[in-house]
């Protein structure tokens, strides 16, 4: 037989041929049998170089986790998305169809079960044949030794890397033998052959046996016949060249290969060889999405992903995070309601096309949880015209978007700062239009407004000469709500606007015109500020996610909510029943009742460059917003713009933003329970509140008794480093001094004993700016409602006034 290989063969190759082999017995002699050498110096190799080299190379592979993908549920446990670098999921031996483990057995390494990390007698007879025929026609390796390829190029980190791991020289193969070798010894053949299964890569972005038969066939491996598993099986030698979906007439040939052989083995009959060859492929190709930009919650999706890039707990870099995200098999359950997604991707679309120069945009979050129920934009996920991939309903930080002035929703805010301070739901105050307020009879949380210039806004509503604070929130009066914030201060709102979710407002924010709102700001946290309202009082920071698990379906992580409460339950039931007269008869969004108690507030900026309506029911509360965008992207005025297939000649926010929520509303109130909100006292809440007593070194059941005995409700709310005695109580939230009434929530914090280090916060001081300045250009420095004047806003610069807000 050797003889006949090398007839007619050139002399240069038959020096080849015989070189290799000797080459081959020296590394065998070496590697495998640790037996004396047989030959040296062949080709330039001597044995004691050849055992030197082996005897340097690592004894063990470490075999880390292989990348699988991570699937993103809803709230019932339903696939939103899925994330991954490969499209992977692990299965065990016993989930791989037996037809398919003989097929992949058959056509690799049909002696697997039989030799060691090296199949000797393949690898010869390989050899043989790829030499007689001038190139390669037989592959040598063992199942092993490409697991270990496998392995080497999916942990490879860096070009370098990825090079050594394909690099077609002998140095590759010794280390690939000894790390055979070393596998062999610690795993068994079973293991390696579920390992090499998950490992390979099967073509069209499908990576181990389970994603190719759901990505080919739309079935589990287990669940593979004979014509599929020959299929995936003759795949792994060339993935892309025999690619069924490109190459179909390629892959049949190669199908049929794999199904010869294994009648040639006895592992089929050749009847049932030639039953499966005569039959077509068979293919039912289910692509695997991957991203969020495939979700029907997309920046729900983007928001919840983005979310868990910021925790910590996941991994010490943001790369760390991002790996386990993407390749660590997790199932993430997150909070969305895919009714109530839909209903507001429905809501926001008929209202705000796509292509509009106009941003539309709905949150939704859930009293008492702080669970994100669902957000919905007008522009899509996406690179085409129409689309992008900004998410404008959440803060910068998660969607890098910047937000839109609120207007007068910040008036909710003023207004709970004056129930909490005991000015009575019907005492009255002066709405002079035009107005005229010496800004430094504002006072700061630094003391008085430092500017000796005098503002004049005007109204854009009317109503009696001196309403009370219901008339002046229904009518959303803006000298009104000026004269209010007059008594309140403005330093306790903007405090009160950050407990409440407003986290981004800084010392610039605190301003004269802060009630007509100064900030730029998302629908996310607007709807988690009013949410506070509507859990009487309680803040719970917005949630997009549960909990996750890992590939195993071992919980990892449990996120608990997090809650506080910021206003004592009398003032935001107070807060609650002059919000329902915006909702209710006379008010503006009287149109936009969904049904069931509702409460809101309107909100516009001057010029209309956006508008607001946020709404609540005592268990939802959604925050919409519409704003205009020139072509660049930047904020412009909605008047002249077609928005939703008309001309907006004028723009409020119950006529523009309120239909977005009271449509959603309106469908979504057929999920939610008909409960009404607690109607504040006679005494409009004057009398009812107490002061919270210290509770700072107590232990933690002396606190609690304290604390209970005034009826008070007391929550846990786990270690903290503090200077306080180990095991004492650090402090409380609300702390020392804050207001609040019977069955309220009180959170104590406990001491670990260690003093919180003080961080070096670095950078300067933030500029003063013209204070007290005319508003400047641009898109921050909008004035007030119908041509208010507002104050600059001390950002450093000066040039930015802010006086937004207005009635409707």
């Amino acid at each position: 037989m050797s003889r006949t290989r090398f007839d007619g063969l050139p002399p240069g190759k038959v020096v080849s041929h015989l070189g290799v082999m000797l080459l081959v017995a020296v590394v065998l002699g070496v590697v495998v049998s640790g037996l004396a050498i047989p030959f040296a110096g062949v080709l330039g190799f001597s044995a004691r170089n050849v055992s030197e080299s082996v005897d340097d190379l690592p004894q063990q592979l470490e075999t880390e986790q292989l990348p699988q993908r991570t699937e993103v549920q809803d709230a019932d446990g339903k696939t939103i998305a899925t994330l991954y670098d490969q499209n992977r999921v692990n299965v065990p031996l016993r989930q791989i169809s037996r037809t398919m483990v003989e097929a992949i057995v058959a056509i690799e390494d049909f002696r697997f079960y039989q030799h060691g990390a090296l199949d000797l007698k393949g690898t010869m007879r390989a050899l043989f044949t790829n030499q007689a025929a001038g190139g390669v026609t037989q592959g040598g390796s063992s199942i092993t030794q490409q697991l270990v390829k496998l392995t080497l190029l999916n942990q490879a980190d860096t070009d370098e890397e990825r090079k050594a791991a394909t690099d077609d020289t002998y140095g590759r193969k010794l280390r690939e033998l000894r790390y055979a070798i070393a596998l062999e010894k610690r795993h068994s053949k079973d293991w390696i052959l579920e390992r090499y299964l998950n490992t390979a890569y099967f073509g069209d972005g499908a990576y181990g046996v389970q994603a190719a038969a759901q990505h080919f066939f739309s079935v589990n491996a287990k669940d593979l016949k004979l014509r599929q598993a020959a299929l995936l099986a003759g795949l792994v030698q060339s993935p892309e060249a025999y690619n069924p979906t490109r190459n179909a007439a390629q892959a049949k040939v190669r199908r049929n290969v794999v199904l010869d052989r294994m009648a040639q083995l006895s592992v089929i009959t050749e009847a049932d060889a030639d039953k499966a060859k005569d039959r077509k492929l068979g293919l039912r190709v289910q692509e695997q999405p991957n991203g969020c930009v495939n979700s029907q919650a997309q920046f729900f999706c983007d928001y919840a992903v983005r979310w868990l890039m910021t925790d910590p707990a996941l991994g010490a870099t943001e790369e760390e995070r991002r790996r386990l995200i993407f390749n660590g098999g997790l199932t993430v359950r997150t909070t969305v309601d895919l009714r109530f997604q839909k209903a507001a991707n429905d809501s926001v679309s008929s209202h705000v096309y796509k292509d509009d120069l106009a941003v539309g945009g709905l949150a939704l979050i859930e009293p008492g949880t702080g669970n994100v129920k669902g957000l919905a934009q007008s522009r899509p996920m996406g690179k085409r015209k129409g689309e992008t991939f900004l998410n404008y309903t959440v803060p910068t930080r998660y969607g890098d978007a910047a937000g839109f002035q609120p207007g007068s929703t910040f008036k909710a805010f003023v207004l709970a700062s004056a129930i909490n301070q005991d000015i009575p739901l019907s005492q009255r105050f002066p709405a002079p239009n035009p107005g005229r307020f010496p800004l430094n009879e504002f006072q700061t949380c630094e003391g008085p407004y430092q500017s000796s210039e005098v503002w004049m806004p005007k109204n854009s509503t009317s109503s009696s000469s001196a309403p009370n604070l219901y008339e002046g929130t229904q009518k959303s009066v803006n000298t009104f709500f000026i004269n209010l914030e007059k008594v309140t201060g403005i330093c306790e709102p903007w405090k009160l606007a950050r407990q409440m979710g407003i986290t981004e407002l800084t010392k610039a924010n605190i301003i004269p015109s802060f009630t007509l709102g100064v900030a730029d700001v998302s629908p996310l946290e607007m709807a988690e500020a009013y949410a506070t309202f509507a859990a009487q009082g309680l803040h719970c920071d917005a949630r997009p996610v549960t909990e996750i698990a890992d590939a195993q379906g071992n919980v990892l992580k449990k996120y608990e909510k997090s809650c506080t409460q910021v206003l004592a339950s009398p003032v935001a039931n107070a807060v609650n029943d002059v919000l329902r007269g915006v909702i209710g008869p006379g008010g503006f969004g009287a149109a936009l009742y969904p049904g069931q108690p509702a409460a809101g507030k309107t909100g516009t900026t001057n010029g209309n460059n956006s508008v607001w309506f946020v709404g609540y029911t005592p268990n939802l509360a959604g925050a919409a917003m519409v704003a205009g965008v020139n072509p660049q992207g930047h904020p412009e005025s909605l008047d002249g713009k077609s928005v939703g297939g008309r001309t907006l000649y004028s723009s409020s926010g119950s006529t523009t933003a309120g239909p977005i929520w009271g449509d959603a509303f309106g469908v979504i109130a057929q999920w939610l329970d008909d409960i009404d909100f607690t109607r504040p006292s006679t005494t409009d809440i004057r009398g009812l509140l107490f002061t919270v007593p210290a509770v700072t070194g107590k232990s933690y059941d002396e606190a609690k008794a304290l604390l209970e005995g005034l009826g008070l409700n007391v929550v846990n709310g786990g270690t903290v480093d503090s200077a306080v005695g180990a095991g004492l109580v650090a402090y409380s939230a609300p702390g020392t001094g804050a207001r609040l009434a019977a069955g309220d929530t009180v959170t104590l914090f406990i001491s670990d004993g260690t003093p919180k280090k003080k961080k070096n916060k670095g950078g300067g001081t933030p500029g003063t700016g013209d204070t007290g300045g005319t508003p400047g250009p641009g898109d921050t420095g909008d004035t007030g409602d119908t041509g208010d004047t507002g104050p600059g806003n001390g950002n450093g610069n000066g040039n930015n006034g802010n006086g937004n807000g207005n009635g409707g």
